[in-house]
Order: structure tokens, then sequence, then C-alpha cells
């Protein structure tokens, strides 16, 4: 089974790192005032072959300018290393004119200003470290599920052996709530088990001898002793796994809003410092338009409306897990949805039952009632559902099978009249395959979802199902043309094409893709990312790898643990409006961090210009960046603030 990714654990360990430093940073400007409240500022002192005197010409050493060296040495290098490492590597970022200042201020012996400028530098990286989703999370989310050792029924008593020895044909048990290893048919027991993190639907499944179970399955009160018909390497599971995997490491990734205004930001703030010392011979003035230009407003303004748009988007049901979404959410321009629980409900209701031999309505549904109990399809529930609705018995069920082609078959004793029947329930295509005569005695095909009922191997009846579509689907999806710029919208499902094409009708969607597989839909959305940023909504873990690929991916509920944390965002109540909202709050974001940041370099502009004058010093310069920064910053905050309604389509 392949083992989580790396990616990210640096991260993780920059986010203290960051923090430590800015704290010191902190700290050590306390010290600096409280020396200069003591009036012990100008104490000359030395560090001996450590001081600073000794190999840059810049002035005597005070005992104000301890803490302020000590945290140049314990924050500054670091950090200076790191933009440095950055910049050989080709990565010219917004963050590179503080790296400068940095070590300018060292140079010139303007300590505080350096301090200042760490401060500001490390304060932003932490905030933005805190806003930045962690890479490999899914995975792991994977991977924690599975267990590392099986029960394997060895001359009638159970030896605890690895995983990886399983073989074809070997014998497990899978105790009460323990976590099944391996894909597999019971052999013996009966009970059920909750396979939600692949399906997707929040119930258990009952099981019996004959049921396949699924690795990953979580068991339930009763043991069952499974034969393997996968080893682990080759489960359903870990190719789930393999497919994330891969496509996590092509998920796409945007340069951030900061680096990009930078680009021209950066080259500009230099000039100005070169010309300002080319012009004046004073190197101080080249520092101190260093400072003034230090782009804080891009540094931590940004992080801050990020934050802020995280805590507004909580607020309204959407959790946030990769703020970069918001940025790209509005470059998307192909919408790809999955139908079941996204434009519908996801609770199919049986709508019709027409008999075609000679039982009851009643009969044939309390028959397939029984044997649907042990099944995993999703009309499954809608059998179980409609029979229970009429007060009919279950039955017993065993001989139970479900092999490719053929459908679900059991042997079903009739709870009324304790009388045993072979039942199977299969579809129309698949019994005309195997009996062209008996699917053409069956009704006429009708839009919307069925399944054909056999008893004793004689067609009885077809059951008709219907899924109910979201009653804002079709408003939201012509909403999102003009209001947010999507010029192809697609519906994706793995459900039969007359049914998907029904709803895609409904809702007004004209390019539909059906019966497709979850690795399909992977296929589909790395093709539509190739052509354009692409935003995908869907539900249910097998939905998590397109989730993961796609440009923008959005969970619709919380069934699977694992399918949020492929998406960058999840959607708690499952409402259609609240991805229209998530759109405004992801511009709303965008437009005030860019009021922040360009308002705050146009501010940093006017500084430099009286910097490059010679009128203010470098430690003045970085006050008045601190300025900048607090106007920028609270700007940043109005992202959280709620002015309104949020989304501005209507139901029907």
């Amino acid at each position: 089974m392949p083992s989580p990714p790396r990616p990210g654990r640096s991260r993780r360990w920059q986010v203290p790192v960051n923090e430590l430093i800015a704290g010191g940073a902190i700290l050590a400007l306390a010290a600096w005032g409280v020396i200069h409240w003591l009036g012990l500022a100008t104490v000359p002192v030395s560090l001996g072959p450590l001081d600073p005197a000794l190999w840059l010409p810049s002035r005597q050493l005070t005992l104000a300018d301890l803490p302020l060296v000590a945290m140049l040495i314990a924050g500054g290098i670091p950090l200076v290393g790191d933009l440095f490492m950055k910049l050989a590597s080709g990565i010219f970022g917004s963050d590179l004119l503080a790296g400068i200042s940095i070590v300018t201020s060292v140079i010139l012996g303007e300590y505080l200003a350096g301090v200042l400028v760490v401060l500001m530098l490390s304060g932003g990286e932490a905030l933005e470290s805190r806003a930045v989703s962690r890479a490999g999370d899914v995975l792991a989310a994977l991977a924690k599920r599975m267990p590392t050792v099986a029960h394997r029924r060895v001359e009638g008593r159970l030896v605890d052996v690895p995983l990886g020895v399983i073989r074809v044909g070997d014998v497990i048990v899978v105790l009460p709530h323990e976590i099944c290893p391996v894909d597999g048919t019971v052999m013996i027991g009966r009970g059920s088990m909750d396979e939600s993190y692949l399906t997707g639907e929040p119930y258990r499944m009952a099981k019996a001898p004959g049921s396949a179970v699924l690795s990953g399955a979580i068991n339930g009160e009763e043991a069952l002793e499974i034969r393997a018909d996968r080893i682990a390497a080759d489960s359903r599971y870990t190719k789930i796994m393999e497919v994330l995997q891969a496509s996590e490491a092509r998920r796409p990734r945007l340069r951030r809003l900061a680096d990009s205004l930078g680009a021209f930001y950066t080259p500009l703030a230099l000039a100005i410092a070169a010309a300002a010392w080319w012009a004046s011979g004073e190197p101080t003035r080249f520092l101190a338009v260093l400072v003034v230009a230090t782009p804080c407003p891009l540094l931590i303004a940004i992080p801050v409306a990020i934050i802020g748009a995280v805590s507004l988007a909580a607020k309204r049901g959407i959790v946030i897990r990769d703020p970069a979404i918001l940025e790209r959410l509005d470059t998307c321009r192909t919408a790809i949805f999955d139908k079941t629980g996204t434009l519908t409900y996801g609770e199919p209701s049986l709508t019709e039952v027409l008999p075609v031999g000679g039982l009851h309505e009643g009969e044939i549904l309390e028959l397939a009632a029984s044997l649907e109990t042990y099944s995993k399809h999703p009309l499954a529930a809608a059998v179980v559902q409609a029979a229970a609705d009429r007060g009919l018995p279950v039955g017993q069920v065993d001989q139970l099978a479900e092999k490719p082609g053929t459908g679900l078959t059991g042997r079903v004793v009739r709870a009324t009249d304790g009388l045993p029947h072979t039942v199977r329930i299969t579809s129309r295509h698949k019994l005309a395959a195997g009996d062209p005569a008996a699917a053409a005695r069956l009704p006429p095909q009708a839009a919307g979802l069925e399944c054909v009922v056999l008893i004793d191997g004689q067609a009885a009846a077809v059951l008709r199902f219907r899924d109910s579509p979201r009653a804002d689907g079709r408003p939201f999806v012509s909403h999102l043309a003009p209001a947010h710029g999507l010029d192809r919208v697609m519906l994706v499902s793995g459900d039969r094409a007359s049914e998907v094409q029904w709803l895609a009708d409904l809702v007004g969607i004209t390019e539909v893709h059906a019966e497709v597989p979850p690795e399909g839909k992977l296929t589909i959305v790395e093709q539509a990312v190739a052509e354009a940023p692409t935003l995908f909504v869907g539900d249910g873990i097998n939905d998590a790898p397109a989730l993961a690929a796609a440009t923008v991916g959005i969970a619709m509920g919380t069934a699977s643990d694992v399918t949020t944390e492929a998406a960058g965002a999840v959607i708690m109540d499952q409402a259609l409006e609240r991805v229209d909202e998530l759109f405004h709050i992801g511009r709303r974001m965008r437009a005030i961090a860019m009021q922040s940041a360009v308002g705050g370099m146009a501010a940093s502009l006017v500084g430099m210009a009286f910097a490059a004058a010679g009128l203010l010093p470098p430690a003045a310069g970085a006050l008045l960046q601190e300025a900048i920064d607090v106007a920028a910053v609270v700007n940043a905050l109005r992202v959280s603030w709620l002015a309104g309604p949020l989304s501005d389509y209507r139901e029907d």
C-alpha cells in the first residue's frame, strides 16, 4: 500500500519557527525600549571576536544594540538564508526586499530598522502559514484507517499476521468494530458494515454469506469470517489511494497574489533605492528606501484578508481547507457537477412497482426488500424503506451472491408463508444480455432509475425510482455564466444515462457524461483542467480523486472524512446557495486584498520618495511602514465583516 506523500512536512516545521522569530523580535524591541527607558542606551559594549564593529565598519556597539543584534543573528540569518535560497532557485518573491533590507541594516549598523523588518517578515510568514492548507492530509486520512495486521484462520485458530502476507483465498476474521483489511466475500456470519467511506451513503450495509465486503469498511457488532478475493495491494481501497496520490502530485498550484504584485513592485523599489544612493552618495538612503518599501501590505494584509474570508465562510457553513481556492475560484471557467447529493438531494425513493407476472405488488416488494437489505446499491435503501412504509416483513436470506454481469441474487424465505424463493435484482440491460425474450416483455423504459426483479427465474416486476432534483438547481446553474463567468457546465455521474439526462434537462445543463466510474471522473476533470481552470462539486469518497485534481474542489456535506480532506472547501449543509456564496466570498476577499496591497504600495511609494530625498532615516521609515501596515491590515479585516447578503440568485 502506498504511503502518504511527505510534502508539507517542512511547512508544518516552519509555522512555529516563524512564530518564534516574530515573538523574539517583539521581545528584542521591548528590551531595547526598556534599556532606553533606564537611560543605558549609549553604554558601549564589546562582544569580543563576535563584535560586528570588527568586521563591519558601522559604529560602536551599545547596550541597546545587544537585544537587536541577538535577534538579527537568531532570526535574521534564517530568514535571509531562506530568501536567498529561493532566489538561487529562481523564485523572485515579494519578500526579497525584506531580505535585502535586513542585510543592508546590519552592514550600516541600523539594527533597529533591521529588527523591525524581521518582525514584519516573520509575522507575515506566520500568518500566511496559518492560512495555507497542508499538503498530503487526504492521503494521511486514508492511510490511518487501515490496519497493519489481519486475523487469519489457521488450523481452527486465529493468528495475527502482517497484512502484506495475506493471499487470495485466505480466510480471515474481522472482529466487531474492526476495519476490514482486504476485499473479500463473507463465508460465515451475519452482520453489517459501514461503507460510507466509499459509497458516500451514511448507513450500514447488511452482510450475509455471499456478500461482498470492501477493504476499509468498518465492521458492526458481529464477527465475520471472510475469504480474501484480492491481496491488500490490489484492493479497491489501495487503488483509491494510488489515484489520490497521483492526482495530488498533479494538483495545480497558483502563484500567490503577493508574488504577482511583487513581480513589478520589487524591481521598482530597488531602482528607486539605488538611484537615491547614487544621487546622494549616502548608503543610508538606500536602506531607508528599502525599509519603507518593504511590502508588508503584501506580506501581512493579504494573509489577514484570507483569514477573514475563511472566518466569514465558516459563519456561512462553509469550511475552507485550502485558502488558495479563494484566489482560484473567480478564475474558473468550467464547472463540473456530480449528480447524486449535489444537484439532487441524494435520497432516491421508490415511485412505482410494475408487476409483469402473476405476483402481487406487495409480494414482490416483500421479497425484493428482503434481498436488498444486504445490498450496498444506492437504490437498495429505497426498496427497503418502501417495504417498511407498507409494513411488509423482511424474510430470511441465504445463498447471497452478486456476480458481475448478473446482479444481486439470493434465496429468500418469505416471512409471511415460510416458502423459499430465488430472487434476482438486476438491470434491464443485464437481463436483455442473458434473456432477450424476458426483457422484451417488460414495460417500456422511462426516464429515471429502475431495476428488474426476477422471482424463481421469471421476470416479476420493474421497480422505478426518482432522486428529487434540488429546487434551486436550475436558477443556480443558469446564474453561473452571467454572474461568475463560467462558460462551460458539465454534469458527470455514474448513474444510468436516461436518469442523468433527465436531471440535466431539468437544471439546464447540456454537456452530460453518464455511467462514469470514479476513475473516469478523474480523467474528465484532468482534461477540463488542461483546457481551463475548473471547478468540481461532488460528494462521497468516490469523488475524492476528481476533487483533488480540480483547480477548485468543493465537497457537499460531511459524509466522508476522506472526501473533505480532498476538497478545497466543504459545504456543511449541502445547499447550492453556499456554493454561490463561496464565489462571492472569494471575490470579496480578492477585491479587499487588492485594495490593501495596492493602497499600501502606493503609500509606500510616497514614503520612498521622502526617504530618497533624505527626509526619512531608516528607523523612521520603518515606523512609517508600520503605520501603513496598520491601515492596510485594518482594511483587510473588513473581509470578515458581513455586509448584506452574499448570494445574488434566487430560487424559482
